[in-house]
């Protein structure tokens, strides 16, 4: 008896836990999507030949950080983005490579590892 009160009371708590930040989650997304765009503005701005993966893993790793939202917005317009070009022919050929940086950073891991030598610092 004892042991099914206590399966019950855990039950209860990791539910009302996890339903407790479901609101958050919306907002995490939506700032997700904003540092990938970031990421990707800097990318367009910064012209620099070899920077693409640094991008790649920074917009992961910062909209990651927001959250299970972020990292779930991250997932989506990465795997998305990587879709698209492959569909349009415009492909690149280490879309593998693209995809390792994008895990990479969605997981935690230092964008720095792709930074290239000479990338401007305010990037």
């Amino acid at each position: 008896m004892k042991l099914i009160l206590a399966v019950l009371v855990l039950a209860l708590v990791l539910v009302v836990g996890t339903q407790a930040q479901w609101h958050r989650y919306p907002g995490q997304a939506i700032g997700g999507a904003k540092d990938m765009l970031r990421a990707y503005q800097d990318m367009r701005k910064a012209n620099y030949q070899g920077a693409d993966k640094y991008f790649h893993a920074r917009g992961n790793y910062d909209a990651a950080r927001r959250g299970p939202g972020g990292k779930w917005a991250a997932r989506v317009i990465s795997d998305g983005r990587e879709a698209l070009q492959g569909l349009s022919r415009r492909g690149n050929s280490d879309a593998a490579a693209d995809q390792a940086a994008n895990r990479w950073g969605r997981n935690g891991g230092n964008p720095n590892r792709y930074r290239p030598k000479g990338l401007p610092r305010k990037y």
